[in-house]
């Protein structure tokens, strides 16, 4: 089949709400939430900028206003400060790199604005996509140099401040956009969203239900705090914010074999033997290591998958097999050909993939490796908000 006659057969998929995996998956979509497209963080850490964003921007369509390009690299800019001043309070002892967690996003908005993207790209030295590596090692040797010389110079923060205007380009103070002025704090304002209203969530057992705790993962550098709910309330509030149409800014792990996102699919396969009929059970014994990888993950068609359960997460967690290594946004929910529920999520990797960047997660797979989510207050179940005292 030629490439043009692809795309139109993808297209027409893409229309009918039914799309196929190149394994054995095909996808159903129940509900899709606004969203912007799917950009591209290219090689930056800074997927919780991107997702932060694209968040926000689902928001401004919820509400029913024109689409909005935001600026990722605004917020990069700004977390980047309030993370140098941290580092060196700290005297070292704490994270400084390019990661970053939900709260920064909403942090860096309610506390400096916003701009959109034509107004900052962030692209200020020469090239079409970002490319932090050089500026990420920059910066880092020089908070170093700060913390290691002890005595701090009044001038400290206008140097560091100075490497990013050159990287990145200086934040502007006033601007036009749409033929009116703004500032980066009146723009904001002009998008009717309340930074208040986002409210973070996890679920451990190493704290307490229906208290606030900060998700100790290394980027979460600002120690932000997520309220703690059980399993199955931590799963309504997926579900209750999708139903609703409200999206889900959602920090996970993608280090599981299962993460298929090329395929455009995420799951937890179950290779539990006590789970098996005894035929099974025999089949599976006789396999080699190899024979079992291959089984497990060829994905040839939906596979079982674990159930997942507190303890499930919490040791996966409490062992590193969890960590939050990437931010999402979590805008539908879709089923296979077996009825199974996915959500379907935007990435940032850009479009060059088989749903143009976005792909379908299990729930097994969101409630087995979220670290935590965020969502507009409106989106919490009432009676999970009555136990947590949100208003």
């Amino acid at each position: 089949m030629k490439t043009k006659s692809i795309l139109i057969v993808l297209t027409v998929l893409f229309s009918l709400g039914t799309v196929q995996a190149q394994k054995g998956y095909t996808f159903t979509d129940q509900k899709v939430i606004p969203s912007t497209p799917a950009k591209n963080q290219a090689s930056s850490g800074t997927c919780w900028s991107f997702s932060g964003t694209g968040f926000l921007e689902s928001e401004i369509l919820r509400l029913g206003k024109p689409e909005v390009d935001l600026s990722e690299m605004f917020i990069v800019y700004y977390a980047y400060l309030q993370k140098a001043e941290k580092y060196v309070r700290m005297h070292g002892s704490i994270n400084f790199a390019a990661g970053g967690a939900t709260h920064d996003v909403i942090n860096v908005v309610k506390e400096y604005g916003i701009v959109p993207e034509e107004v900052y790209r962030g692209l200020n030295y020469g090239t079409d996509q970002h490319r932090h590596g050089e500026l990420d090692a920059v910066l880092k040797s020089y908070v170093e140099a700060v913390v290691k010389n002890k005595t701090l110079t009044p001038v400290w923060k206008d140097g560091f401040k100075a490497i990013l205007d050159t990287y990145l380009g200086e934040i502007p103070e006033t601007f036009t956009y749409q033929g009116k002025e703004y500032t980066p704090k009146s723009f904001a304002e002009s998008l009717g969203l309340n930074m208040d209203d986002y409210i973070s969530f996890s679920s451990f057992t190493h704290h307490p239900f229906y208290t606030q705790f900060a998700v100790e993962v290394p980027d979460n550098w600002a120690w932000g705090l997520s309220y703690n709910v059980p399993l199955d309330e931590f799963a309504q509030l997926f579900s209750y914010a999708i139903d609703k149409g409200y999206p889900v800014y959602w920090a996970s792990d993608v280090s599981e074999k299962g993460f298929r996102y090329n395929d455009g699919f995420a799951v937890v396969p179950d290779a539990r033997v006590e789970d098996m009929t005894d035929s099974e059970k025999a089949r599976w014994t006789e396999l080699t290591a190899a024979e079992k990888e291959k089984q497990l993950y060829s994905f040839d068609k939906p596979v079982k998958e674990k159930e997942i359960t507190q303890e499930a997460r919490q040791k996966a967690f409490d062992n590193y097999e969890t960590t939050d290594d990437h931010g999402m946004l979590i805008m539908g929910v879709a089923t296979d050909q077996d009825g199974h529920k996915f959500y379907k999520v935007k990435n940032s990797w850009g479009e060059s993939q088989l749903y143009k960047g976005h792909f379908y997660a299990s729930e097994p797979f969101v409630l087995y490796k979220t670290t935590n989510l965020v969502i507009n207050k409106n989106a919490v179940p009432k009676d999970i908000a009555k136990k947590l005292g949100i208003k």
